[in-house]
């Protein structure tokens, strides 16, 4: 959706803020959700799929930019920064992470209005980016973000369809367990191949037609994990 009425997501801590936000906003007609930390906001992210997100940096469970790299991972939903922080350095590190614009307080509503205007105008629809993939009995509808097995959809947490649609992105090719922790946790600090483990046992589990004699997610031992294609 590009006009009024599509979904805006807030993420920002201050009260006032928030308030300030939701009332230009709502007053301009577009639907609006509100979180105040990092973790909430890529919840309410992966589950409304909004069409921009607005996005505080100085939150008090994790850096506006690891928000930023962790959404890119799965989304290029538009991200416009919101921040006090006005050194240009910021403002670099904010674009690279995945940003698509940067706003610093404080700032007036008439200029909040035309930048979340001008990011609805160049986001790309999902759907057009993210094809439905196929595979044997599997059927992944990235844009809904919705995995299906013989018609049956199946449940996969955050974490397990992150690395799943990773190893989609790269189907057919070895990822190395470094790789698949940056993509999936975002260089999270003790991330470890341990997890990838864990997770990629689970999504056999949920998967596979027999978990313990893998089809298609395939271990490369020592090195990493691969969608082997071949049916």
């Amino acid at each position: 959706m590009s006009g009024p009425g599509a979904l805006i997501l807030l993420v920002e801590d201050e009260p006032q803020m928030r308030r300030f936000l939701r009332v230009s906003l709502e007053g301009s007609g577009y639907r609006y959700l509100e979180a105040a930390t990092g973790q909430e906001g890529l919840s309410l992210a992966a589950q409304h799929r909004p069409d921009v997100l607005l996005l505080d940096l100085g939150l008090p469970d994790m850096d506006g930019l690891e928000v930023v790299s962790r959404l890119r991972e799965w989304s290029q939903i538009p991200v416009i920064v919101i921040s006090a922080r006005g050194q240009e350095s910021d403002k670099v590190d904010a674009l690279d992470a995945g940003a698509n614009d940067y706003l610093t307080k404080p700032f007036g509503t008439r200029e909040l209005l035309a930048r979340v205007r001008v990011a609805l105008r160049h986001a790309n629809p999902e759907a057009g980016e993210q094809p439905v993939f196929t595979l044997g009995r599997w059927r992944v509808d990235l844009a809904k973000r919705q995995v299906f097995v013989e018609d049956q959809e199946v449940h996969l947490t955050p974490l397990e369809y992150s690395l799943f649609t990773t190893l989609i992105r790269h189907a057919g090719k070895v990822v190395t367990h470094r790789q698949l922790l940056k993509e999936v946790w975002g260089g999270a600090a003790g991330a470890q191949p341990l997890y990838l483990r864990v997770y990629m046992t689970q999504l056999r589990h949920k998967l596979e037609e027999e978990p313990s004699r893998p089809r298609y997610l395939k271990t490369e031992p020592g090195v990493g994990y691969r969608l082997f294609l071949e049916d």
